[in-house]
């Protein structure tokens, strides 16, 4: 059977990392989360004081680029890849909030996201792979079999994220990480480069109040239905 190339984009805290996973695991394709490379610069940004108040280090972050490694493995116990930055695994790290409310604006720089997407489209050469960000659709693999576009209503996705992270033991406000999830889709969808939209043959997935299984039903028949058609 043909295999095809999957691009799920949308909004934050949609759940498209874990629906990507899932589906990847489900058909047999190869995973690939774009937005944990975003994170895993944001956080070396962090790590190396290029972000210091609120204020991105532009030119030293560009300089810094060519020693910043990404790569995804394997890992058997959770049935999915983890994100590796030069080497040591920093998958529970990225997900934190402080790395949250930082990537935006790293994902924001055209030299950040051109790198990305060169590595990127090197990863789905050879087809076989499910990729979500924000942009796959329209700019990493435009020319995509499938292409989904999932939204949910930013309250929705508050209350997943505050639940993601207190199952973690974070301490965390409501309030705060609303904030942020709009912030967020503010910036996203109003960058200069490749800001977030609905590529124009794309699905929309309002999965605001679908289950874990109907989302899972959703998502292989439209899988099917691309792979009948291509």
């Amino acid at each position: 059977m043909k295999k095809i190339t999957i691009a799920i984009d949308g909004y934050s805290s949609c759940g498209k990392s874990t629906m990507a996973k899932d589906l990847a695991r489900e058909i047999g394709y190869v995973y690939v989360d774009s937005g944990a490379m975003y994170r895993t610069v944001t956080l070396y940004a962090l790590d190396n004081h290029i972000i210091q108040d609120g204020h991105i280090d532009e030119e030293r972050l560009k300089q810094e680029m060519k020693n910043i490694e990404i790569s995804f493995q394997f890992n058997p116990e959770r049935g999915r890849p983890d994100t590796y930055l030069n080497g040591t695994r920093v998958e529970d790290r990225i997900r934190t909030l402080e790395v949250s409310n930082h990537v935006s604006p790293i994902a924001a720089l055209g030299f950040v996201r051109e790198e990305m997407v060169r590595q990127q489209q090197r990863m789905g050469q050879q087809g076989g792979i499910i990729m979500d960000g924000r942009d796959i659709g329209t700019t990493v693999f435009p020319n995509a079999e499938l292409k989904i576009f999932v939204t949910a209503s930013a309250e929705i996705r508050a209350q997943r994220r505050f639940d993601e992270l207190t199952a973690k033991g974070e301490q965390c406000d409501m309030q705060e990480i609303l904030r942020n999830v709009e912030e967020r889709d503010y910036i996203d969808t109003h960058r200069d480069i490749s800001p977030l939209r609905q590529a124009d043959d794309a699905l929309v997935l309002d999965n605001s109040h679908l289950t874990i299984e109907e989302q899972k039903q959703w998502l292989i028949r439209a899988y099917e239905h691309a792979i009948h058609n291509s």
